[in-house]
């Protein structure tokens, strides 16, 4: 078997609403928060649009299920939605900081994704054929994620 190859594809700063508390679920203790808009910079440039949200799951050891559903604009038109699933996870102290809105060495926490991306401008259409992995870091108020595709 051949190993795949990442090619960095973009950078996005998605901003981020209040986190809305759902209370202990099934798996964990559930969370919503609202992905309120953004920048793309990389092989596409656009913006983040003001819809979607990340439906996270946070574990009794602290780690996050990561699963997000949003889309940004290209600056030439087209829209592109991302379907994100993930994991951070690390120290208890570095994960209280990351709660309490503190800037951490993404060094020090693990926060991965797999991402998958739809459009229907034939553009971009070579992007419903790919699969994505996403490394990422949480700010008080925005999550930057760099998203590679697998070749």
């Amino acid at each position: 078997m051949i190993a795949p190859d990442l090619t960095h594809f973009c950078d996005l700063e998605v901003e981020l609403g209040p986190v809305r508390e759902m209370g202990k679920g099934r798996a964990g203790t559930r969370r919503i928060i609202p992905i309120i808009g953004g920048r793309v910079t990389g092989q596409v440039s656009g913006t983040v649009l003001d819809m979607g949200a990340d439906w996270q799951t946070i574990l009794d050891d602290g780690s996050a299920d990561i699963d997000t559903r949003y889309a940004f604009e290209t600056d030439d038109g087209a829209v592109i939605e991302i379907i994100n699933k993930g994991v951070r996870h690390g120290p208890p102290d570095v994960l209280q900081a990351l709660t309490r809105g503190k800037d951490v060495d993404p060094a020090l926490y693990y926060f991965r994704t797999v991402a998958r991306l739809e459009t229907g401008d034939p553009r971009y259409e070579w992007v419903n054929r790919s699969l994505f992995l996403g490394t990422g870091r949480r700010l008080a108020s925005a999550v930057l994620v760099s998203l590679f595709r697998v070749e």
